[in-house]
């Protein structure tokens, strides 16, 4: 018992590992806010899975920050630096998720939501990166 708690421990101190956790938690609040809007207020609007994408992001930006700044990269400092460069990292990602979702709902036949699951594969490599290297990064010897 006490090597599966030390493992957990060690595991817990992973930024890798708080980051897919709290990201999954957030992507998991995120999708659903986004089937949500899909299936039940932009049905049957033409491209309505792009505004069910903004409204989405929109709710994970401000959910994300918290928990990443707070459990995730544990960093102090200028809270407003921090936000934007987060804010920067996800307009990067809902970029590219803008332009991918259409590509493979349009163009390769996926529907919506089986789409946004392949395109946040894609986002979430870039989120992580980018949060890491730019978003909460700090210079050698500061937190």
């Amino acid at each position: 018992m006490t090597s599966l708690r030390a493992r957990a421990l060690a595991l817990s101190r992973d930024t890798r590992i708080r980051f897919l956790a709290v990201g999954a938690t957030n992507t998991a609040m995120g999708y659903g806010v986004f089937a949500g809007l899909q299936l039940v207020v932009f049905r049957d609007v033409p491209f309505g899975y792009l505004a069910s994408l903004v409204l989405s992001y929109a709710v994970g930006i401000a959910v994300a920050f918290v928990l990443y700044r707070r459990f995730v990269w544990q960093v102090r400092g200028n809270v407003l630096v921090d936000l934007l460069r987060f804010i920067a990292v996800y307009l990067t990602a809902i970029a590219l998720n803008a332009a991918l979702l259409p590509l493979l709902v349009e163009i390769v036949g996926l529907h919506p939501l089986l789409a946004q699951l392949v395109v946040l594969v894609i986002t979430t490599l870039v989120s992580f990166f980018g949060h890491s290297r730019f978003s909460f990064a700090r210079p050698p010897g500061r937190e």
